[in-house]
């Protein structure tokens, strides 16, 4: 097992590879493949049904320590824009950060048009977007649409009641049939509920208002989420770590042009117990989760997985 950290890793391996650009989903894969060791006792947690969902996690360590990786050598380099984000090491000692901050600007106007082509984007266009990225993870999702709801409490009555959308994570679904008889038996975990409130854009005046209503909507799951496309604004991810480890809520970044390359820039805070209380004062009120959750019991009963009944936009 080496001694180095996660950060001293990337670096290492950026510094092995210089001038070469890479995605924090193919840094992860490359340090997970050539330093097996350090990732062994991680890798056998029952949080990750297969690789894939390791991976993720590993990418999304990867995007909330990129301030650190740059610091380990002043040839370092990551770019946001055109997403996803890349890394990469300039060996060049004499690449002055005006130098840099023009090839960024280069690269953006050159992408442009996909920038406001992604701008464009309403949120309702981005849940079948956020939808491609969680079918990759393995998470069976559906959309919680607040206008099947009844409203029985009147106006201003379910408010901030609704996620946008809702995942099941199939824990056990490839373990043996015994065990995942004992695991049932026994009052053990073999699906853990995640739930997903959607913003375009999380910026400086909005991050309170939408963060407390990912609090209020999604606390009740095994892992809520607050998902945009973008954060802008100075002080902006800062204010979003402050709340995040204080709440438990993670923060996902949707990459509108590649999905399935979208970051989960602060994981949330996982739960070992689902608020069965506040499940059922959705189910009670809205269509959409109480078909949910048909499927969820459907799941725990049988083991029965249908793909028509999952992934769907309502």
């Amino acid at each position: 097992m080496s001694r180095l950290s996660q950060v001293q890793r990337i670096a290492q391996w950026l510094m092995a590879h210089p001038q070469e650009r890479f995605t924090a989903r193919q840094l992860a894969e490359n340090i997970v493949s050539r330093y097996p060791e350090d990732y062994e006792d991680k890798r056998i947690n029952s949080r990750f049904i297969n690789n894939n969902a390791f991976i993720s996690q590993i990418v999304a360590e990867i995007g909330s320590q990129k301030n650190g990786i740059a610091r380990c050598h002043q040839g370092i380099r990551w770019q946001d824009k055109p997403r996803p984000r890349v890394y990469w090491f300039d060996p060049d000692p004499n690449l002055s950060p005006m130098s840099i901050t023009e090839i960024e600007d280069e690269d953006s106007g050159e992408d442009a048009p996909i920038i406001r082509e992604s701008a464009s984007l309403t949120e309702r266009d981005l849940y079948p977007l956020l939808m491609q990225y969680l079918k990759a993870q393995q998470l069976y999702c559906m959309r919680i649409d607040e206008k099947r709801s009844k409203n029985q409490r009147g106006n201003g009555g379910n408010h901030w009641l609704h996620p946008d959308m809702v995942a099941m994570q199939p824990v056990a679904k490839n373990w043996h049939e015994l065990v995942r008889t004992c695991v049932l038996k026994g009052g053990g975990q073999s699906v853990r509920l995640w739930a997903f409130e959607v913003k375009k854009e999380l910026n400086r005046s909005t991050v309170r208002q939408y963060f407390f209503q990912a609090v209020s909507n999604s606390s009740w799951a095994n892992e809520g989420y607050l998902v945009g496309t973008e954060i802008s604004g100075d002080g902006t991810e800062e204010e979003l770590r402050i709340l995040s480890a204080l709440h438990g809520i993670g923060v996902m970044i949707l990459d509108t042009k590649n999905p399935t390359e979208s970051e989960i820039m602060l994981p949330a805070r996982a739960k070992l117990e689902i608020d069965w209380h506040s499940v059922n004062r959705l189910v009670a009120e809205n269509e959409d989760m109480k078909e949910f959750v048909d499927l969820v019991s459907t799941y725990y009963e049988t083991g029965r997985l249908r793909s028509k009944d999952w992934n769907r936009i309502n």
